[in-house]
């Protein structure tokens, strides 16, 4: 049984008893972490593929130790120029091990729910908000609106009000004549 999870910004391919180097977590060291964005869940058989993750699905792993990775040379010159430049970089890392990877009954699970039926809630009044504002930009849009529209469709807006000199105007001066 394996799984692909996002720990701190990268994915990783984890299975049960691996020690993985991830970037440095804030948990002690000891300490045990959830990571519960698992994106892929193989299961002998069966593959399941999150979209974009698996809900109830996590991956349990302990804080082994902080350290610090490999020395990284970095080295810029530009030739015939005389400019060298050297540096060295350390990433912080933290080791864990994987616990276990639960298929199901994670707890986030209930919030990530309930979010999600109180959105509609809050997307219903603007719903309604848009067929009373579709009436007003026929007749005199206001010029938030106008500025989504190109400026051909907007001299052709300035043509059907009667403007005059709208050839020379520009985007802004067509918006500006319009919403008089």
């Amino acid at each position: 049984m394996y799984a692909i999870v996002e720990i701190a910004g990268q994915q990783f391919k984890v299975a049960k008893d691996q020690k993985v180097y991830v970037h440095r977590l804030q948990d002690e060291e000891g300490s045990k972490v959830t990571f519960d964005n698992v994106l892929l869940l193989e299961d002998g058989k069966d593959i399941t593929i999150g979209a974009p993750a698996i809900d109830g699905a996590a991956v349990e792993a302990k804080v082994v130790k902080h350290l610090k990775g490999d020395k990284v040379i970095v080295f810029h010159k530009k030739r015939r120029k005389g400019y060298k430049k050297k540096n060295g970089h350390r990433q912080y890392l933290t080791e864990i091990r994987i616990e276990s990877i639960v298929a199901s009954g994670a707890t986030k699970v209930a919030k990530k729910e309930a979010t999600k039926k109180e959105a509609p809630k809050k997307e219903a009044p603007k719903k309604e908000a848009k067929p009373a504002a579709a009436a007003p930009k026929k007749a005199a849009a206001p010029s938030e609106d106008l500025s989504k529209y190109t400026v051909a469709e907007l001299k052709e807006m300035a043509k059907a009000k009667g403007i005059e000199g709208i050839s020379s105007m520009k985007k802004s001066d067509l918006i500006e004549a319009l919403s008089k």
